[in-house]
């Protein structure tokens, strides 16, 4: 699990070659809502290591998150071989976002 969002994002292009399960989350450092939900995702992560996670810097003029039309953070995207199978906007628990990652793996 990544801690830190990144300010240099991949482009859409690079999010839909990807191959197997990834979560792409979008937020910022200084956001409550996204430093709130990471204990939730450090749990989820706990049973799910292996899967690819993908921390972006979203914003007002950032391609990728107006790609996926993020409009709250922390948002939180599943994917399947680069294609949106999942989503869940402001998650508050671990066990939402463990289903989420579990869905992955079916």
């Amino acid at each position: 699990m990544l801690t830190n969002y990144s300010d240099n994002a991949p482009t859409r292009d690079d999010v839909d070659a990807l191959r197997g399960p990834a979560l792409l989350e979008f937020g910022t450092d200084w956001c409550g809502h996204c430093q709130a939900a990471q204990p939730h995702l450090a749990k989820a992560f706990s049973d799910y290591p292996e899967l690819h996670h993908i921390k972006v810097e979203d914003g007002p003029g950032r391609r990728l998150g107006r790609s996926f039309r993020v409009k709250l953070w922390p948002t939180l995207i599943f994917l399947r071989d680069g294609e949106e199978v999942g989503r869940l906007v402001r998650p508050t628990d671990a066990e939402s976002i463990r289903r989420a990652m579990a869905s992955l793996h079916t």
